[in-house]
């Protein structure tokens, strides 16, 4: 009779530990940053404003995660009006066209430590490109509200002339790469 009690206590560990759990980004917690190269010499930081992100783990891990995010690029900000206007017009986004920015997992593998390697589909405009982007996972804890959430990280560069952002092609006044730093909390649902 202990065996199989004891076999069963272990069944119903081993299915929980894999349970499938979703979470929502909360974007309170959480921010899409960019910056780059002006004139060769200085940087130009934005943000935006406006976004949302899914994931499903499975269990406490990120092992076999999958992410979904969405960027309203609409919301551009560089905290200069007339150069977010640019940004938003058929120079750089065209936001009347192609009003989002997307990411979707293909696949995550454990690196080191709590280091992960993110790849997926990254789509721009009307490009849509496989990335592979280092993701730190900062772990899982309880807010002041009780809810679990976990937070993750990831800096990586993208070429915006992959992704027909083709303002400025020789790079000189533009830089043609630019610095992409996400840093989402995400709640339990």
């Amino acid at each position: 009779m202990k065996k199989v009690l004891l076999s069963l206590v272990f069944t119903l560990i081993s299915v929980l530990s894999f349970a499938q759990i979703d979470w929502v980004v909360d974007p309170m917690h959480s921010s899409v940053n960019f910056n780059i190269k002006h004139m060769g010499i200085s940087f130009v930081q934005g943000r935006f404003d406006k976004f949302d992100g899914k994931a499903s783990t499975k269990g406490n891990t990120l092992d076999g995660a999958e992410f979904a995010f969405n960027v309203d690029v609409n919301a551009i900000n560089t905290g200069v009006e007339m150069r977010d206007k640019h940004l938003k017009s058929a120079d750089f986004f065209d936001v009347e066209k192609y009003p989002t920015m997307s990411f979707v997992t293909i696949s995550i593998t454990k690196d080191k430590n709590n280091s992960y390697i993110l790849k997926g589909k990254l789509t721009i405009k009307d490009v849509t490109k496989d990335i592979s982007v280092p993701l730190t996972f900062g772990g899982i804890t309880k807010n002041q509200q009780g809810k679990e959430v976990m937070g993750v990280q990831t800096t990586f560069k993208v070429n915006r002339l992959d992704y027909n952002i083709k303002y400025d092609p020789t790079g000189a006044g533009v830089a043609k790469d630019v610095d992409v730093n996400l840093y989402f909390e995400l709640t339990k649902l």
